[in-house]
């Protein structure tokens, strides 16, 4: 039998904890974009 892939597990683990992380990311700039957009018209 085969023995699992620790290493493996704790990459993918890492992996998805790290996406997660970027999307969080992404979605506080996107809500923080719109608000010096309208500034940015004013002028």
């Amino acid at each position: 039998m085969a023995k699992p892939n620790y290493s493996y597990e704790k990459r993918q683990k890492e992996l998805a904890k790290k996406k997660k992380r970027e999307e969080k990311l992404k979605k506080k700039q996107g809500d923080n974009e719109p608000s010096p957009s309208p500034s940015a018209k004013e002028d």
